[in-house]
């Protein structure tokens, strides 16, 4: 459904380390960046059909609203989702959830919950059977 994304941050320089550090643990190559935005992914082209685009933008502090923002970043198996979690931790991130099951989702979502630098609620999930 979706074709990219774009996270607002407010300050690029304290963001990347996190960035780049969940967004590999999870398998996402970055393919730029400069002092006002980061991207990772790959964006679609005509003439091919590939992943999803996350792009990583600076805003002004205080124009968003943090209670509304929330990632969730689909995550190849179990040990991508704990990678992300334990990357997250190291790179400034904090804890709204340690990895583990959430059976009231359904039976096998197994998911992580982080808050980024800048107060973004970033989940990765597997959906798969273990």
């Amino acid at each position: 459904m979706l074709d990219h994304v774009s996270i607002s941050v407010y300050r690029i320089k304290r963001s990347q380390p996190f960035y780049d550090a969940v967004m590999a643990a999870l398998g996402h190559e970055k393919i730029g960046g400069d002092d006002c935005w980061l991207g990772y992914g790959q964006r679609r082209r005509p003439d091919n059909d590939v992943e999803p685009y996350l792009s990583v933008v600076m805003e002004v502090e205080g124009t968003v609203n943090e209670s509304r923002r929330h990632w969730a970043f689909t995550a190849p198996d179990r040990a991508a989702v704990d990678a992300f979690y334990q990357a997250a931790l190291d790179n400034g991130g904090r804890c709204d959830g340690e990895p583990g099951l959430r059976p009231d989702y359904h039976d096998h979502y197994y998911a992580a919950f982080v808050f980024d630098p800048d107060g973004n609620r970033i989940e990765a999930v597997c959906h798969r059977v273990e």
